[in-house]
């Protein structure tokens, strides 16, 4: 063994630091070191010989491992033998961290075998640690075997929990002790090569290097700085390479500059980091950045599944492109937790296409991924795409057919801007009003000069309006704003276009009288003309302020859906109030409404038509009618009224049997909604959750609850469903009526908007940006899931991302927990 040693200079790793003072060692007796280890050592041959170009290349083998080479589905796995010998080892550590796939909370399915229904039972995880679960497949595999067996078949059937999977269930115990066999059998000879795989002092790397102590404790304190900085950068979305990174560069990425900063400031930390580092350190390399954020991501989002456990939750879902013109699918989970709703974020995922197929495909793929169980699933929320929300082969009907307790609702913010985009194109005042309004935002912005005059003028209404006191000055008072063109898929941003533009009228009309006065292009000058007589008209004034009335109604509810812990009850309980406001308006809002048009009018100077007077309209239809009518029943009715019909029309869901069931458990006016044989029949639409048992028992627990509700003081100020849940945790009786709690639960998970999902592709953008298109999928997908939850990622201590980060890969140092 003598002859193997390298006195004074060790063979560098990836993530370790090891002293190079000694002269150069023989490329060949390198060579033989690794080719005698049974592990990647990961060698950078270019700290040893000159051979740069074969070194780049096995590096090149070495580090194709990526996460979606580690498919969580053992019937979907490639076999190990056919991976590359150079990363072999590689993926076999992919899968000793991720661990067996046992999906505890899964409903197996039953399988008549010797005329009696038959599954898979969740106790054997507990007796057999090797034993893996195939959802797609229905069958047991052997996760040591798989990992370890190799190509040899000692005995006829020792394939069958690697290849084709095990799925008789009647003889499943039987079968399973056969496999483990005797002492030099195929699954025990795989079981000393895992444990030994696993352990990694026992690689011949770590036999050959006696680590003092000091060597140890200097390890850490890089690898911990490291993850600080990666920690910090994380947090606040911001990259983490940079242009140039050598030690000369001005320009070495936030990574490397906050490092050097932070050393800086911390004299125990330099003498690690700069002053006593070997020439093959390497924990600041680009390849242990990202394997740092991957175990960041992966202890974020363990502790996210941990926390859903055996609950019941739903999904959100959309797909966005990416600034690589990537379709990417974000999912986030919604479940309760303590009677609080949480929606987390778990991932993206790169899908090829857009079809359903490929939808569902992505959608079984991640739940296996993360080990959750599609028949846990109580709830579906998308935007209400085609491909989403079709009856026939839509994503929703794919999912109710494999659990028909899944519930869909169609995005509640997503059919509330579908009413403001319908109206807006199907009324014609309203679609004019529009067009006209995107030619003066595209005039007044065409240029910086332009944009320069606007702050001007408005500054200086600004402080006119100050000296005469029709308005305050304070923080947040008074921002420099301008004008914005509606989109057809921001929420409330047809509202936000009308507010800018009344209070931004006086600046905007002098802009145009400018461009008219000074343009040098006829044309543009007659369309700065045109525009400004249409502003000064009273029908665009009153159809703006028409508009900023109807809209405001409906963005009080377009905000409240925006909220993360809404639940289906408040929703459709504030639609049915935006109703009735809008039917209040078009009632009782005639005489109110035309006063505040008539006051605009006379601050800016507009002319104010007489009602009786006859229109001047163009149509027929307007012909002999007076001015009343036409803008009282022709404009202002007829907006409502259309208004009203597209909510009735959209939101038909609040008439359904399962939504009349769940308003039964509203707590406003001392649970005055309270009906006992619908939310019985509740029970019936989820008969996976209910037994016949539950449902027997379930009339009196729902007697003893409500009256324990109303007669208790505490449960009487609450207002919506969500504090009912919190409450009765707070109190403990929550596992007292377990029954009805777990109703509440089932309440609580069904998806309202999609608000969080569009929150993460905001952050995708500001972690994906063009300048940083070259992500790949994992990375992005780590990135994100840190940076949206960050509330988690902030608890997770340093101490488990290390172990995490050494046991992804054979390291040359072992760190024991510092908390065992």
């Amino acid at each position: 063994m003598d002859k193997f040693v390298i006195r004074n200079k060790k063979l560098p790793d990836s993530s370790t630091v090891l002293p190079t003072e000694s002269p150069n060692v023989e490329s060949s007796t390198v060579e033989r070191i690794v080719e005698s280890s049974s592990v990647d050592i990961n060698v950078d041959y270019s700290t040893v010989d000159g051979n740069v170009g074969s070194s780049r290349q096995k590096r090149a083998r070495t580090e194709t491992t990526c996460e979606s080479d580690v498919i969580f589905d053992p019937s979907m796995r490639k076999p190990i033998n056919d991976y590359d010998p150079q990363v072999r080892d590689n993926i076999r550590r992919e899968y000793v961290v991720k661990g067996p796939c046992q999906p505890f909370s899964h409903n197996f399915p039953k399988t008549i075998i010797a005329k009696r229904p038959r599954c898979f039972q969740v106790e054997w995880f507990n007796k057999w640690d090797w034993l893996e679960y195939s959802v797609s497949k229905d069958a047991a595999f052997c996760f040591w075997c798989y990992l370890f067996r190799g190509d040899v078949v000692k005995r006829s059937g020792d394939d069958v929990f690697v290849k084709s999977g095990f799925h008789n269930w009647k003889k499943a115990c039987e079968k399973f002790r056969e496999h483990v066999g005797g002492v030099g059998s195929a699954h025990n000879e795989a079981r000393i090569a895992f444990f030994a795989f696993k352990d990694q002092r026992q690689s011949l790397t770590r036999r050959m290097i006696s680590c003092s102590r000091e060597l140890n404790v200097a390890y850490r304190a890089r690898l911990t700085a490291s993850v600080d900085v990666v920690r910090l950068l994380l947090g606040q979305g911001l990259a983490l390479r940079g242009h140039d990174e050598s030690k000369c560069s001005l320009n070495k990425g936030n990574f490397l500059e906050i490092l050097d900063w932070y050393s800086d400031r911390n004299l125990d930390v330099q003498k690690v980091v700069k002053e006593n580092v070997p020439n093959n350190h390497k924990l600041t390399s680009p390849q242990i950045q990202k394997e740092i954020v991957s175990a960041c991501a992966s202890e974020t989002t363990k502790v996210i599944v941990s926390d859903i456990g055996e609950k019941f939750f739903s999904i959100l879902i959309d797909e966005a492109r990416d600034s690589s013109v990537k379709e990417q699918m974000a999912i986030i989970v919604r479940y309760v937790s303590n009677g609080v709703v949480m929606e987390r974020f778990l991932g993206v995922v790169h899908v090829i296409d857009t079809t359903t197929l490929s939808l569902k495909s992505g959608v079984v793929e991640f739940f296996t991924k993360h080990g959750l169980s599609i028949s846990k699933l109580r709830g579906q929320g998308y935007d209400g795409a085609s491909n989403m929300r079709g009856e026939l082969n839509g994503l929703k009907t794919l999912i109710l057919n494999e659990n028909p307790c899944a519930r869909y609702i169609h995005c509640f913010a997503h059919q509330l801007q579908l009413v403001v985009v319908a109206v807006s194109q199907s009324i014609q005042f309203v679609s004019d009003f529009f067009e006209y309004f995107s030619m003066i935002t595209n005039m007044v912005g065409a240029s910086c000069k332009r944009k320069d005059e606007f702050r001007q003028k408005q500054h200086e209404c600004m402080v006119e309006k100050l000296e005469k006191g029709e308005i305050e000055t304070g923080r947040g008072l008074n921002q420099e704003t301008t004008l914005t063109r509606p989109g057809a898929t921001r929420w409330g941003s047809h509202y936000t276009t009308i507010i800018r533009l009344l209070s931004l009228w006086p600046s905007t009309i002098q802009v145009l009288e400018n461009i008219f006065h000074d343009g040098t292009e006829m044309k543009t000058r007659g369309v700065a003309s045109s525009l400004v007589e249409k502003m000064e008209s009273y029908q665009f004034v009153f159809i703006a302020h028409l508009m900023k009335v109807t809209l405001g109604l409906t963005n009080v509810l377009s905000q409240f859906l925006q909220q993360k812990d809404q639940n289906i009850i408040e929703a459709v309980s504030l639609v049915q109030s935006t109703k009735r406001q809008l039917l209040e308006l078009r009632n009782e809002g005639w005489d109110k409404f035309l006063q505040g048009v008539n006051d605009f009018c006379t601050q800016n100077d507009i002319a104010i038509l007489n009602m009786q007077d006859k229109t001047h309209g163009r149509f027929r239809s307007q012909r002999g009618t007076t001015n009343e009518h036409h803008f009282h029943y022709d404009i202002f009715n007829e907006v409502v009224d259309q208004i009203g019909m597209e909510m009735d029309n959209r939101f038909s869901e609040s008439s359904t049997e399962l939504l009349t069931c769940i308003a039964c458990l509203n707590p406003k006016d001392s649970f005055s909604n309270f009906n006992l044989p619908k939310l019985l029949r509740l029970t019936e639409l989820y008969p996976q959750d209910f037994s016949i048992y539950d449902r027997m028992e379930l009339p009196e627990q729902l007697q003893m609850w409500i009256s324990e509700m109303r007669g208790n003081e505490v449960f009487s100020t609450l207002l919506n469903i969500g504090d009912v849940a919190k409450k009765m945790v707070d109190v403990g009786i929550h596992t007292v009526f377990q029954l009805v709690y777990r109703l509440i639960e089932l309440v609580l998970v069904l998806p309202v908007a999609t608000a969080t999902v569009e929150r993460a592709f905001s952050a995708m953008n500001i972690i994906k940006t063009d300048l940083r298109n070259k992500m790949g999928d994992d990375f992005l997908t780590n990135c994100l899931v840190c940076y949206i939850e960050k509330d988690v990622f902030r608890n997770i201590d340093n101490e488990v991302i290390i172990q995490h980060f050494q046991n992804m890969r054979t390291r040359r140092l072992d760190l024991p927990p510092l908390h065992p």
